[in-house]
């Protein structure tokens, strides 16, 4: 989730874990057709199997140390049910159409009133450079031939907002929640610029980090940028190590699994855009992309590296120290930020539905606001420059790729409107498309059991290289969308929420086209 104004703050999950139900077995029939509108992306399909199976044996150079496994129940495997091909409709027409619904019961999340725990969640901690040590949470590792799954959070989210993933998909696939470098628990240790000792006596424990005039020797280039994140990741990927311990009496018992090998990576808001920008830089990587409300933008000041001139009018980029007018600004206004009421005023806006609760996430929010490195971090944060790549860019080059792109849009968001998602279907065509609502800003923490549904499914069909369909196609091919109730069961009641599906619509021409744009977008990136 992404918090950009003064009141804002930083996200949240809910409780709630729920059985599975009946779901319903895919429309056989219909799989040539998948396969044949998915013929764009077969190269990748076999570059990728090919890519799992180089997969092990790559250099490990983190440390880790993991902890906090929950008891597990045994994990039940389901079918999926069904999806429909989109046409060639304007998508911003959707919500003012007469349309036929039906409705598909789906499965919920893991019942802990009922003793199922889901799949259980390690807690774990890997140092990426000295000084920089990441925190991430992992479950699923005992599925060694699952498909790996990578969630990238919002701005100011840690990997606990994917705490409903973990526990449910984890079940079935080999899962990772990551915090990103000056968020969640992936906060500094050590003070990046520390004050001077009278300052420290005078403040006391209220003293906040990073707020000297002299860095650190391993801060003197630390800045919380979208660029360092996109790195981040990639070392994650190709270099992290999971290691699922099981205490039984006085022995340990290990279960190592090695991520190096193509993931599908899925981000909500900002973390939908270091999702998209790691594909773009790292195709090799990634088995496919999926945009939970994906933020379009991100940066205000020049990246140096793309516009080297520009970016030298502006003294300072989010580096360490502070000038003394960013250190008074910053305090003002984590202030504003930090303030509990403010917090809540922003789970107002990012869900919506008000009747979720958010007594679990709020205290996590809490937790990490006091921090005493957390205001700096998130000073670093806001004058960080932009990414080398626009977010069109990197989609440009993800799509020239043959990347799968999947996107799950919440109808109702505040900030980061489905119309974002109607531009990146219309330049990535083949992408399916899905709107939810009622949903805001946060689809996977507000209706987790439609999201984790819709997820399944895609993976499946793109493992499956087409014979399985995707979740709502429908067998009708003159059929240009379809609207269905998603139903499941949620702490004993029925829960309905409307989706829209907008499927493939592949086609040559727009894939000559999108190639001619991208050679005249690098040809035209040499000279910034």
């Amino acid at each position: 989730m992404e918090l950009l104004s003064i009141s804002c703050s930083k996200p949240w999950s809910c409780a709630g874990y729920l059985n599975w139900k009946v779901v319903e077995k895919s429309l056989n029939s219909s799989r040539s057709d998948i396969i044949l509108a998915r013929k764009s992306q077969s190269l990748c399909t076999g570059f990728k199997a090919r890519m799992l199976n180089k997969g092990e044996g790559s250099r490990l150079t983190g440390s880790f140390r993991c902890f906090h496994d929950v008891s597990n129940t045994s994990a039940m495997s389901e079918s999926h049910s069904s999806y429909v091909v989109g046409g060639k409709d304007d998508l911003g027409n959707v919500s003012e159409r007469e349309e036929s619904t039906s409705k598909v019961l789906i499965p919920g999340l893991p019942d802990e009133s009922n003793g199922d725990y889901g799949s259980p969640i390690s807690s774990c901690y890997w140092e990426w450079k000295p000084k920089y040590t990441v925190h991430y949470e992992k479950a699923g590792t005992e599925n060694v031939n699952s498909p790996p799954v990578l969630f990238l959070p919002g701005f100011g989210v840690g990997s606990f907002h994917y705490e409903k993933q973990l526990k449910d998909l984890g079940r079935e696939f080999r899962v990772w929640a990551l915090d990103f470098l000056g968020q969640g628990m992936s906060l500094p240790s050590e003070d990046p610029a520390p004050c001077s000792n009278e300052k420290k006596a005078l403040e006391g424990e209220n003293s906040l980090w990073g707020f000297g005039k002299q860095s650190e020797p391993w801060a003197a280039e630390l800045v919380y940028s979208i660029d360092l994140w996109r790195e981040q990741v990639r070392y994650f990927v190709e270099e992290v190590k999971s290691v699922a311990a099981l205490n039984k009496a006085s022995r340990q018992w290990f279960l190592s699994s090695v991520i190096g090998e193509p993931v599908y990576v899925v981000g909500n808001s900002l973390g939908g855009f270091v999702a998209l920008y790691f594909a773009a830089c790292n195709p090799q990587l990634v088995k496919g992309v999926t945009l939970l409300n994906a933020t379009p933008f991100w940066g205000f000041l020049p990246n140096p590296i793309r516009s080297p001139r520009l970016a030298k009018i502006f003294p300072w980029a989010g580096t360490f120290p502070m000038p003394d007018g960013v250190r008074k600004l910053t305090e003002f206004v984590w202030q504003k930020i930090s303030d509990p009421r403010s917090i809540g005023e922003v789970l107002k806006q990012v869900y919506a539905d008000h009747s979720i609760k958010v007594d679990k996430v709020f205290s996590r929010i809490l937790e990490v606001t006091e921090h005493p490195a957390a205001a700096a971090s998130f000073a670093s944060i806001m004058f960080a420059p932009k990414g080398e790549l626009s977010f069109q860019e990197a989609l440009l080059r993800c799509q020239m790729s043959n990347i799968p792109i999947c996107l799950m849009y919440g109808k109702e968001d505040p900030w980061v409107r489905p119309v974002w998602g109607q531009m990146i279907k219309k330049q990535v065509p083949e992408a399916p498309y899905y709107v939810i609502s009622p949903a805001g800003h946060c689809p996977h923490d507000e209706v987790p059991e439609v999201v984790n549904y819709l997820l399944r499914g895609w993976i499946e069909n793109l493992e499956s290289q087409g014979s399985e369909s995707l979740p709502l196609l429908n067998v009708d091919k003159s059929d240009q969308h379809v609207s269905k109730d998603l139903e499941f069961l949620r702490e004993g009641s029925k829960k309905s929420v409307r989706v829209h599906f907008f499927g493939s619509e592949f086609s040559v021409w727009r894939q000559i086209g999108s190639y001619i744009r991208s050679r005249v977008t690098n040809s035209g990136a040499k000279f910034l």
